[in-house]
């Protein structure tokens, strides 16, 4: 049986390997490299557009919990993450190019899997899974809206990326080699600030000029996530110290004390020939990104290969429109994956594109199926994102991997339980409670 994929980001992929991993003829729509949305340059399939991160490794964070569900559930993502990786400390890191190529070399050897390149611009009739992503292009989102008919509103937030140095254009007289407190490797370049440094920069970089947004919205609504580091320093002076810029764990081998602000750079590549600036998403126009960033300690003659971009992110209001399987309700199995549902971040979208894949291949094979409990990281999003019958709470800001969403434990402890604890025994019972679901 045949069934469509379009788009050829990371829930795509998910998806149409879900599907031809369980014999499924898949066509796999894909509009580059006819055609290129804002933010993409790259023609391989699931281009990492923002970081190159894909975040903990550890299975007792959210994301890391995450990403060893979508192992268990058979992941094309995690395990090419995992084979192109960079050094990163705790984190998992890719090489863009690398990941890109392996995930485009395994999805095209694939003999169940067809590349249709060109823009898909009718809305599907069936058996389909739409991962179109959060720049969908103009003329499929308003097949999208026409389609929704009243319900065919969209929101909008807005993403942006950090920029990216040579390895040869850093100070390493001033760039010191450092995981905070650390853990991992020491795989993080930092360049410390005292306060007069910091003060200066602070000044600058509030007062910085940004890009025009040109054809986004006028009030566009910014994902705490993805702040550009500029918007968030206009919240208070220690706003970025207290974030992005955050000294803690870390020691200045000049001073051997900790500075007063830090700004962390992580390979960008396996040869650690670039670096990104690690939470300096930005709107600056390019001229403004390389004054003010060349006015930290050590990337005063920086080399930018690539600037920060921001651009829009859409998605729908999947709590009215989708069931808890990602699919369109009243559709002949119409799904949506990806950062359009209103999960947010890399690996949330493949793993919306994992569950609407093996969703659709059950439903066409006579199955039920998977229904997520809300103590995995799986079941919680999907429980965020989709199917709230009241239908009141449409207007929801994407949802990324986090703890808090889980539900609290029944089991208790003696005496007070730390953060830590409470973090290892929640992703226990999620991999257990997944487990027995895969097993029935």
């Amino acid at each position: 049986m045949k069934v469509k994929v379009i788009g050829a980001g990371l829930a795509g992929v998910e998806s149409a390997w879900q599907l031809a991993e369980r014999g499924f003829e898949v066509e796999l729509c894909e509009m580059k490299p006819e055609k290129y949305s804002p933010a993409h340059k790259y023609s391989g399939f699931a281009e990492l557009v923002c970081s190159n991160s894909l975040k903990s490794s550890s299975v007792d964070s959210a994301c890391g919990l995450l990403k060893e569900e979508m192992r268990r559930l058979g992941s094309l993502v995690v395990p090419v993450a995992e084979k192109t990786a960079v050094p990163a400390g705790g984190a998992l890191a890719v090489n863009r190019k690398d990941f890109s190529d392996e995930i485009t070399r395994l999805i095209r050897s694939h003999p169940n899997i067809t590349v249709i390149n060109g823009e898909v611009t009718e809305f599907p009739e069936k058996n389909a899974i739409i991962c179109t992503g959060p720049l969908t292009s103009d003329a499929f989102a308003e097949k999208i809206r026409e389609h929704f008919g009243e319900n065919g509103e969209f929101m909008s937030f807005y993403d942006a990326s950090a920029p990216i140095v040579t390895a040869e254009s850093i100070d390493r007289s001033i760039a010191f080699v450092q995981s905070r407190y650390d853990h991992g490797g020491a795989d993080y370049l930092n360049c410390p600030m005292n306060k007069e440094e910091y003060d200066a920069f602070y000044n600058a970089l509030i007062n910085a000029e940004p890009a025009e947004i040109h054809e986004f919205d006028k009030n566009p609504n910014v994902y705490e996530g993805c702040m550009p580091v500029e918007v968030l320093a206009k919240r208070g002076y220690d706003s970025v110290r207290y974030g992005c810029m955050k000294p803690v764990g870390l020691t200045d081998p000049r001073t051997g004390k900790r500075p007063y602000a830090a700004v962390q750079l992580r390979a960008e590549n396996k040869e650690t020939t670039m670096y990104n600036l690690v939470g300096f998403q930005t709107h600056l126009k390019f001229g403004e990104q390389k004054r003010v960033f060349s006015m930290i300690p050590g990337l005063e003659n920086a080399e930018f290969v690539r600037y920060g971009v921001m651009h829009r992110n859409t998605y729908i209001c999947s709590r009215t429109l989708l069931d808890k399987n990602f699919m369109l309700k009243g559709s002949e199995n119409i799904f949506f994956a990806g950062q359009m549902t209103g999960v947010e971040g890399y690996v949330e979208s493949a793993m919306s594109g994992i569950c609407a894949g093996r969703a659709l291949a059950d439903i066409l094979s006579g199955k039920e199926p998977l229904n997520f409990p809300p103590t995995t990281m799986t079941g919680a999003l999907i429980d965020y994102v989709c199917d709230w019958t009241d239908g009141q709470y449409c207007e929801f800001d994407p949802m990324g991997a986090n703890m808090g969403i889980l539900p609290p434990l029944e089991q208790t402890f003696k005496g007070k339980i730390g953060k830590q604890e409470k973090y290892h025994a929640l992703a226990q019972r999620a991999l257990s409670d997944l487990d027995k679901l895969i097993r029935k």
